[in-house]
């Protein structure tokens, strides 16, 4: 079949195609993604299709701007992850990912150190730490968007030791990617961790092939929109989705209502909607109770450091009497017994991030722009980290931040991501990636401008992550 036949087909094949009012919400990695796949997919034409994304704050402003990054193919779940990957590689070639949004191979592995008193004391972090962790107030600048906000009235931790408690694990692994891990010693250009404190270190991945890459989630996350924009996407910020409803005898959704946050919160209507895509992350819960997407709070840091490209997750073994210097002076017992586990991504620009334990203690905000972050939380990940990189314990922070990851949580157990249509005409639900998120965003995008425009999943096999299957 010759070219130009070709074009003529899909030319038939978009005039065939009925007119679509769709209205996206949500403005982090898989809003984005969805746009961008919409306007790429064969059967879109902007002359018989509008797409609208509404974002409560701006691009990014969630778990979507202050994740890690990481791609990897030991991810879930497996139904997604693939597509996903392969979907990153491609995107980065065709868009200049490199440079654009740090798109890079990385090496990825697990340490096991073990820190003794002695080595606290021979780089002065005796019972006295003094790391960036307490230096971070000098080196914020008043426009710094991404720093904490003073934590104040947030919870102090009480003074008797029984407040201390284990470390909580992301849920990053699962079995088979643990699996996954073979043992090898310290790669000689990881130069940023102090090698005589590591017990151990081993590989993620399999013999012989690259299984992990890395982009950097704000700025991969705003390419995606500004593609998406670029052909067409109407994309609103500060439109906080209020309300969806149905004027339709089968119940359809066919309108839209929300708040013009940058207009005096402004009531907006989108009318003749067609489909409305949920993709607000653990928003998507307030929008849609019973989807049961929900928040876990994640604190991370970023440091101003340019250090050799690895993911290091970590097991630290910290001396029983040792307290970070933020605790001590407030009287207060270290937070955590025994060994725990913050995760450290050397990433592009100039920056490292690392990400500790999640919580719930303070619940979800209207919105994201309105998260708070305990920066002690964020000082407990610098002074633990201080303890097993030189490196890092002198290096800038360049922000102390929190988010909310979207879990999809039923009966107290977490399940997999929604990605499809609702029992509600014209619903579709896109939510509950919880930390593979960017991972996941370009497969969730491409399989949901495929359920829209072909009606069915053709690039890959996601039954189980049917939203009806849960009564969604």
């Amino acid at each position: 079949m010759n070219h130009s036949l070709c074009n003529q087909l899909v030319t038939i094949m978009a005039a065939q195609q009925p007119k679509r009012n769709i209205v996206i919400v949500g403005g982090g990695i898989i809003g984005c993604t969805t746009a961008y796949f919409l306007t790429r997919h064969p059967k879109f034409d902007p002359a018989q299709h509008t797409i609208t994304l509404l974002e409560a704050s701006f691009i990014a402003a969630g778990a979507s701007g202050k994740a890690g990054g990481l791609l990897a193919l030991w991810a879930y779940p497996e139904c997604l992850v693939p597509l996903s990957y392969r979907l990153h590689r491609e995107l980065a070639d065709e868009h200049n990912g490199a440079e654009r949004w740090g798109y890079r191979q990385v090496g990825c592995g697990t340490i096991s150190a073990v820190v003794k008193n002695a080595d606290l004391r021979a780089r002065g972090q005796g019972t006295t730490t003094t790391t960036s962790a307490s230096r971070t107030s000098d080196l914020k600048k008043p426009d710094d968007t991404t720093a904490a906000a003073p934590n104040a009235n947030l919870p102090i931790q009480a003074k008797d030791e029984k407040a201390s408690k284990d470390w909580e694990k992301l849920p990053k692994q699962d079995v088979a990617a643990t699996s996954l891990l073979s043992k090898s010693v310290l790669p000689p250009d990881l130069d940023w961790i102090d090698a005589s404190l590591v017990r151990s270190w081993d590989v993620m991945g399999r013999r012989g092939e690259t299984e992990t890459a890395q982009a950097h989630p704000f700025h991969f996350t705003n390419a995606m929109a500004d593609l998406a924009a670029a052909k067409g996407v109407d994309i609103r910020l500060g439109a906080k989705v209020t309300n969806i409803t149905s004027s339709t005898p089968n119940d359809r959704v066919d309108t839209v209502e929300y708040q013009d946050r940058n207009n005096n919160d402004k009531k907006i209507t989108i009318t003749e909607v067609t489909d409305v895509i949920l993709t607000a992350g653990p928003w998507t819960g307030k929008i849609l109770p019973r989807s049961k997407i929900e928040g876990l709070r994640a604190h991370s840091v970023v440091y101003e450091a340019d250090v050799s490209p690895y993911a290091v997750f970590t097991d630290i073994e910290l001396p029983s009497d040792w307290t970070p210097e933020h605790r001590r002076v407030m009287g207060q017992k270290r937070k955590h017994r025994g060994h725990v586990d913050p995760e450290i991504y050397a990433r592009p620009f100039g920056e490292v991030y690392a990400c500790g334990e999640p919580d719930k203690s303070i619940p979800l905000p209207e919105t994201a722009d309105q998260v708070q972050c305990d920066e002690d939380q964020c000082n407990d990940l610098i002074s633990y980290i201080a303890t097993i990189s030189p490196i890092l314990a002198s290096a800038p922070i360049r922000a102390k931040q929190a988010c909310y990851l979207p879990q999809h949580v039923r009966f107290g157990e977490e399940r997999g991501p929604l990605i499809g249509q609702t029992s509600t005409p014209g619903l579709w639900i896109a939510a509950g990636h919880t930390c593979w998120g960017i991972q996941n965003g370009p497969a969730t995008g491409l399989l949901m401008s495929e359920l829209i425009f072909d009606g069915q999943a053709k690039s890959a096999v996601i039954d189980k992550l049917d939203p009806k299957k849960f009564r969604v």
